[in-house]
């Protein structure tokens, strides 16, 4: 039998601690959703239960929560398809073009991040009034747009980044203009960080509440995560259609996830490689 030193069992316990911490969460919502409101009330927590459909029974009733889900969707999907467009010809300017103020638009797009969505809430809603664009989906596209295309264009920079430009000089060699070497050599060898970025993007999109509660008021263009607040009033808590909601907008981004998660750790791990 071979012998296991004690590091590699203090390494071994401490990813179970790390994976029990990250998931418990998860199982926590799920087996929530799965519970009646007096097993969920109960204190301590009860841990055994017989399990019930009644809260998915309920949203799945509620056609609400249908219709925010495929809002939700199309935001999404919307927004990272846009996001993709527009970010991977970007990335490739600023992997292999030098001009001037590249270091200032570098930062410029990185600083994205840095900013609160809630300290532009206000500015948002007021533009957006002005502009006729409220009770819309395409503010939602417009305002998730501006925040994703910056982590795109993080993303594929450093993967395009990791492409030897010997590859590009021969490609130049053998009379490849600028766009079929951005379209059939950088776009598939960084396939892998394009599909990173684009999983983001999705992710971010999917589950953003903030703008959706500000600039939406119409309950037929509301999105899943501001239905799912919806259950909450100052009399009840039915903390099983809560969950329930919950489980059903995390379990299609987690499936999705589970399949690309391959070209994930690709993806992010490729761009610090060189």
């Amino acid at each position: 039998m071979r012998h296991v030193g004690p590091g590699r069992v203090v390494h071994a316990c401490g990813l179970l601690l790390v994976v029990v911490v990250a998931l418990f969460p998860f199982y926590w919502m799920v087996a929530s959703s799965l519970k009646q409101q007096t097993d969920l009330l109960a204190s301590p927590p009860v841990w055994l239960f017989t399990p019930t459909l009644a809260n998915y029974a309920d949203i799945f009733a509620d056609s609400h929560v249908m219709v925010a889900v495929l809002n939700s969707l199309l935001v999404a999907s919307c927004t990272t398809a846009l996001a993709v467009l527009i970010g991977t010809p970007a990335a490739y300017a600023l992997a292999r073009f030098e001009f001037r103020g590249k270091a200032d638009l570098w930062f410029w797009f990185i600083s994205n991040r840095f900013i609160s969505p809630i300290v532009l809430a206000l500015p948002v809603y007021l533009l957006a009034r002005q502009v006729g664009l409220l009770n819309t989906r395409l503010v939602l596209i417009l305002i998730d747009l501006t925040f994703n295309l910056p982590i795109v264009i993080w993303i594929c920079t450093d993967q395009f980044r990791s492409i030897p430009p010997d590859i590009e000089q021969s490609a130049r060699l053998e009379g490849a203009d600028q766009f079929n070497i951005f379209w059939r050599i950088y776009l598939p060898l960084g396939l892998p960080g394009v599909a990173v970025s684009a999983i983001f993007a999705f992710i971010f999109s999917w589950n953003e509440l903030l703008y959706s509660l500000v600039l939406i008021t119409s309950q037929a263009l509301k999105t899943a995560p501001v239905v799912a607040t919806n259950f909450m009033s100052g009399y009840e808590l039915p903390w099983g259609k809560i969950m329930a909601t919950g489980t059903v907008i995390v379990l299609p981004v987690t499936i999705f996830a589970l399949i690309v998660s391959r070209h994930m750790v690709r993806g992010l791990t490729m761009g610090a490689t060189k």
